[in-house]
């Protein structure tokens, strides 16, 4: 164990896969000659790799994910930075109608083992078109695996296995992260599975269940209810499609009790789904479930708005006490 920054954890990640297998590429917009040298989660890269496998791109996020899904067909296996995740809306179609279906429409002839990195969600005062939380309309295409680290340990091993999966990856991480440090293995075999959940804090009373920087904010929230005697259970979610339904339904099989947490408006979103599945589940639960989620408005720049639509380990203490009640 070492303690990195959770740029460093992601750049470990992307250097050990690229000198393991030839294959593994990066490109995207200043990530080589251009940028690399001062992005955090790409140091390095450039000047051990070159070039041709460190691949600086115009402004086209179009260009980059076309050329990607061109790659992975014929074998290779890029990993494509889009800076921030609000950028694949400039390149949907690649990703939900040529990525996420090349598989099924050619028979299971043609593959796309590639991976997308995005930066995502607010708390950052970045504004309305840098501060989305777009991780589950991406789960709404069959294809396509979407993952999201909590903290640096689960930014290398997820992102590892996310490079060597033969399935097309979104990759999100939390801007919120970057600003965090934590214990990573220095082991280059460390690979934690996708399609699987993560028990973060075991508790007896209420499941918290969260993913990406929410599940810090859970965490935070498990602290200070424990401290008023209600014993929280944190399930992360390291992958949100497949979805580890098993996890998180022992989890409530034994507390009763179930807060969801997401930061994005409350409509259609990953929160819904874990209340429908726990429902449809048939477990008995204790009190009716809750979800802590953010406000139904574009983020604002505004440090005080933005502050005031999004959620915070309050919101998730007052949750957690309701369905105790």
């Amino acid at each position: 164990m070492r303690e990195l920054t959770f740029a460093e954890a992601i750049n470990e990640a992307i250097r050990e896969e690229m000198e393991r297998d030839p294959s593994v590429f990066v490109q995207g917009e200043d990530v080589g000659r251009y940028g690399g040298g001062y992005y955090p989660a790409l140091r390095g890269l450039y000047d051990q790799f070159g070039s041709e496998r460190v691949r600086d791109f115009p402004i086209s996020e179009t260009a980059i994910v076309g050329t990607a899904l061109g790659a992975a067909i014929t074998g290779l296996r890029p990993v494509v930075d889009l800076m921030f995740a609000d950028f694949a809306f400039v390149c949907f179609d690649q990703i939900v109608n040529q990525i996420s279906k090349i598989r099924y429409m050619s028979g299971g002839l043609a593959a796309a083992p590639l991976v997308l990195r995005g930066v995502m969600g607010a708390y950052s005062h970045l504004a309305a078109q840098h501060s989305n939380s777009i991780e589950a309309l991406f789960c709404q295409f069959p294809g396509l695996v979407v993952t999201i680290p909590s903290d640096c340990r689960s930014a290398k091993g997820l992102l590892k296995s996310a490079i060597r999966s033969n399935d097309p990856v979104i990759f999100l991480e939390h801007k919120m992260l970057y600003l965090t440090s934590g214990d990573v293995p220095s082991d280059r075999e460390f690979l934690l599975p996708l399609g699987r959940s993560n028990i973060a804090r075991e508790g007896r009373d209420v499941t918290l269940v969260a993913h990406g920087y929410m599940t810090q904010l859970a965490l935070r929230a498990a602290e200070q209810l424990q401290a008023n005697n209600i014993s929280a259970e944190v399930v992360d979610l390291w992958t949100l499609a497949p979805l580890d339904k098993r996890t998180i339904l022992d989890s409530v099989r034994k507390t009763g009790r179930l807060v969801a947490v997401q930061e994005s408006s409350v409509l259609c979103g990953i929160a819904g789904e874990i209340v429908a599945t726990v429902c449809e589940s048939g477990v008995a639960l204790k009190s009716a479930p809750r979800r802590v989620t953010g406000k139904s408005a574009p983020i604002p720049f505004s440090p005080p708005l933005e502050d005031h639509v999004l959620p915070h380990p309050e919101d998730i203490i007052q949750a957690a006490r309701t369905v105790m009640q």
